[in-house]
């Protein structure tokens, strides 16, 4: 299928760039455009490949109807000029996690994950529990690793565990996980998607091609992922973190079909947030046998993943943490919600257009809001409607030192800043990194 091929690829990131690296083994002829500079090193790899790199603001006036298939970055919208151009010229468009999914060997088992929060940690339990069960299993997708990226090391009887976006999935046809969570869905990536329905319609299609032999894992609390799944063609396993389900909290403990499976106290990580992570985890590999004991020793030992609500440093009784991943207000409704301390909130980052009215209720231990890039001053409005000090500031870094030179002794500093990063920087990953190393500086 993507053998003998002419294809184009739009945007290059990590994506881009492994995706073409895969294909360059298959007598493919291939373009990579973007219009950002990319590394050099990465472009005469390719170019050793046989692949051609071509930067341009303009990539519609490179492509013709000679070629067989669009890649596209998922970050690309899908009303792109040229996502159209292509489609005019019949050209099929695809992702790149659509693509490697067809280089997978037959005989693996593919868990994906998908939601409007919790994505990373439930991919990266799921990850963590089937290690330590001793089998073969791979993580990637959209926490970091593509997965033309690792596919090639995929063996047959392998697991696969990905975290798949909606963006990703709205450019996949044949993908088919064997086991797909639906974390949660709330209102989020409407400047992408138009609507908050088409965002649902595009999460829902990680089901797409299930029939009853695929496990599909939904979140009953969560009224909109329950109702719209209720016509899938899966067999549905449910959990909840309120009310009776399949996977359950009674008793101070989880259950999972009225098992016992781990008290409360013996997890390190905290929040009903991470119960409802942690119970997707649970039902998606006892589908591969995992015992209670697996589960509490990762349980015992696992504090959560990096850029979601990360300690980073104590500074003169001053607790920092990076929540770079909150890219919407509801995860830093989260985030606020594991706090009963005084806390410095950091909040800022591209300007989607979207209310931060939403956090209103959320804001009970925080002193004072520092805000910064394109939403600064919106969220200063905000902030004055709460009648919560708020300090506008340019750059992250500026408002981090000016927290901490604001701050007292017990105080938490915390950026969880409740917009996508790309105003100021490529990813989420390289804000919390920014902020970090700007914490340990000042020690």
């Amino acid at each position: 299928m993507f053998k003998n091929k002419k294809i184009f690829v739009l945007g290059m990131a990590r994506s881009g760039y492994e995706v073409s690296k895969l294909l360059s083994k298959y007598n493919n002829e291939i373009l990579v455009t973007d219009k950002k500079e990319q590394d050099i090193k990465h472009i005469e790899e390719l170019e050793e490949l046989g692949v051609t790199f071509i930067q341009s603001d303009d990539p519609v006036s490179l492509i013709d109807s000679s070629y067989d298939l669009v890649i596209k970055n998922p970050g690309i919208r899908y009303d792109h000029p040229l996502i159209l151009k292509a489609i005019e010229l019949g050209i099929k468009v695809v992702n790149e996690v659509e693509v490697a999914y067809h280089f997978l060997p037959r005989e693996v088992f593919v868990i994906a994950v998908t939601g409007a929060n919790g994505k990373t940690t439930t991919t990266t339990l799921v990850y963590e529990f089937i290690k330590a069960m001793g089998k073969r299993v791979h993580l990637g997708g959209n926490i970091g690793y593509p997965l033309s990226q690792i596919v090639e090391n995929v063996e047959m009887n392998d697991v696969v565990v990905l975290e798949i976006s909606a963006q990703q999935l709205h450019d996949c046809y044949d993908f088919n996980p064997n086991v797909s969570i639906l974390t949660n869905l709330v209102p989020v990536h409407i400047d992408f998607f138009g609507t908050y329905e088409n965002y649902i319609d595009h999460k829902l299609r990680i089901f797409m091609n299930h029939n009853s032999k695929n496990i599909a894992i939904i979140n009953k609390s969560n009224k909109d992922s329950y109702e719209s799944t209720k016509d899938i063609k899966s067999n549905k396993v449910y959990f909840s973190s309120s009310e009776e389900a399949d996977a359950c909290i009674k008793d101070s403990a989880i259950y999972y079909n009225d098992e016992k499976i781990i008290n409360l106290n013996e997890i390190r990580v905290k929040g009903m947030h991470n119960y409802e992570n942690i119970m997707c985890a649970i039902i998606a590999t006892k589908e591969l046998g995992i015992s209670n004991e697996t589960i509490k020793e990762v349980l015992n030992k696992f504090t959560g993943v990096e850029h979601r609500i990360e300690f980073v440093a104590k500074i003169n009784g001053r607790e920092f943490y990076n929540d770079s991943k909150a890219t919407n207000v509801k995860s830093t409704e989260i985030a606020l919600n594991a706090f009963n301390t005084p806390t410095i909130l950091l909040l800022g980052g591209l300007d989607r257009g979207h209310s931060f009215e939403d956090l209103k209720d959320d804001l009970t231990h925080v002193t004072h809001i520092v805000c910064y890039g394109e939403t600064k001053d919106r969220i200063k409005e905000f902030a004055d409607e709460c009648k919560i000090d708020c300090t506008v500031v340019n750059i992250l870094e500026e408002a981090t030192k000016f927290a901490y030179n604001i701050s007292n002794d017990g105080d938490t500093i915390l950026l969880s800043p409740a917009c996508a990063s790309w105003d100021q920087f490529d990813d989420f990953e390289k804000r919390g990194d920014t902020f970090k190393e700007t914490v340990n500086s000042l020690e």
